[in-house]
């Protein structure tokens, strides 16, 4: 009964529109350009080709005894999953691969699957970032907001080696450069932490073990760029530079929504925002023998949802990935050409050097641990780990 009372309350409060007016104003989604005249199919075909991700329910209780559903308050952490997902898929797979039903997927995309399903060894599954948000002052169960969910995931990544990314997320609405290349940049691990990290163990982040991410070079960042664009409701003076940041070819799109209920905004239309919304339940899906999962339910295939950009709640994420440092370049260049000189109440600051009243920066650094602290070690496999410690140090 809570379930159903979920669903028809979204429901009612839903924005969905079926079909996209007639209109030759141009489509953006993710840094790419659509008419719908001309090539609506291929729009369909670009929302369709993002994981979606929603609502699950039968999944193991987080915790061990907490929740086995998000519904009512995992939105955000969903849209947060989108994401990065999104950032995953520009890494390993191009901003161009798309999706189709039945069709053979190269291993990477199941890869990157797998890290976001509901099971508590999977590192960016429901439980590792439920459990992972209680150091952020959040209990299981309790709804999160656009920043908490940016700060789960930067504590999250350091624990997966395999995609090896830099996450930085902005703090009073400031970019730095000088923090970003420093941390991009940082030197590979020596090879005795890269040794222990290997025993990251049978658990959580142990499938994400890294083949190739520890010689020097551009760790793949991914920004995020939490905001505040009015008090009540968003000011106007922000909307043109809003948009402009969905036509940059490094754009992740957006995180936020209204108040308690998030959606994944990845593009608009006129002064109406394209978002995926995760509030749908459905039925937790495992990945089979073979590695693969059934993937059907991971890609929304209907018409995309859409609001008017009025209606968003201020408080806003919003995302960009940056593969090489030349990315990253030609984004600095775009937020000064595009958001920056044109803007006389700017939306965000990008300085080229660290804030000298600030704390010194220093690029994060996985945690001494054999977790991500989501998850309770079992005495045996300590015991395990010793003993292999040892025979190493007796060697």
């Amino acid at each position: 009964s809570v379930l159903s009372r979920y669903e028809n309350q979204i429901t009612i409060l839903s924005d969905y529109l079926e079909e996209f007016p007639e209109t030759d104003e141009p489509v953006w989604i993710l840094g790419r350009q659509h008419h719908l005249n001309t090539d609506k199919s291929k729009l369909l075909l670009d929302i369709s080709a993002r994981l979606w991700f929603t609502y699950r329910r039968k999944f193991s209780p987080i915790g061990g005894t907490g929740p086995s559903s998000d519904t009512g308050w995992g939105c955000m952490l969903r849209c947060g999953q989108m994401m990065l997902a999104q950032a995953l898929i520009c890494r390993h797979l191009g901003r161009d691969w798309q999706w189709e039903e039945h069709k053979k997927q190269p291993e990477e995309y199941h890869r990157i699957l797998r890290c976001f399903l509901d099971r508590k060894d999977c590192c960016y599954s429901i439980h590792q970032m439920a459990q992972m948000g209680v150091g952020e002052g959040k209990s299981i169960g309790e709804w999160f907001g656009p920043n908490t969910v940016a700060q789960v995931l930067k504590k999250l990544a350091l624990f997966d080696e395999w995609n090896s990314l830099a996450v930085y997320v902005s703090m009073d609405n400031t970019v730095v450069i000088e923090d970003i290349k420093k941390m991009c940049w940082s030197p590979a691990q020596s090879s005795s932490v890269a040794h222990s990290s290997a025993h990251v163990h049978r658990s959580a982040l142990g499938q994400n073990k890294n083949t190739a991410g520890l010689c020097p070079g551009w760790k793949p960042l991914l920004l995020i760029i939490p905001l505040r664009l009015g008090i009540n409701h968003i000011n106007p003076v922000y909307i043109d530079a809003f948009k402009e940041c969905f036509k940059m070819p490094q754009s992740l799109g957006a995180l936020g929504g209204k108040p308690n209920n998030a959606y994944y905004f990845i593009g608009f239309l006129g002064n109406e925002l394209i978002y995926l919304d995760p509030h749908t339940t459905q039925s937790f899906v495992d990945s089979e023998e073979n590695g693969t999962v059934d993937d059907k339910s991971f890609h929304c295939q209907q018409a995309p949802h859409r609001m008017k950009i009025m209606n968003l709640d201020p408080s806003v994420a919003l995302g960009f990935f940056c593969k090489e440092e030349c990315d990253f370049d030609n984004w600095c260049s775009l937020v000064q050409k595009e958001i920056l000189k044109q803007q006389s109440l700017r939306m965000f600051e990008l300085v080229q050097k660290h804030p000298p009243h600030w704390p010194p920066f220093i690029p994060p650094t996985k945690p001494e641990v054999t977790t991500t602290g989501a998850e309770l070690i079992e005495s045996t496999d300590k015991l395990f780990e010793l003993e292999e410690e040892f025979e190493i140090l007796s060697v």
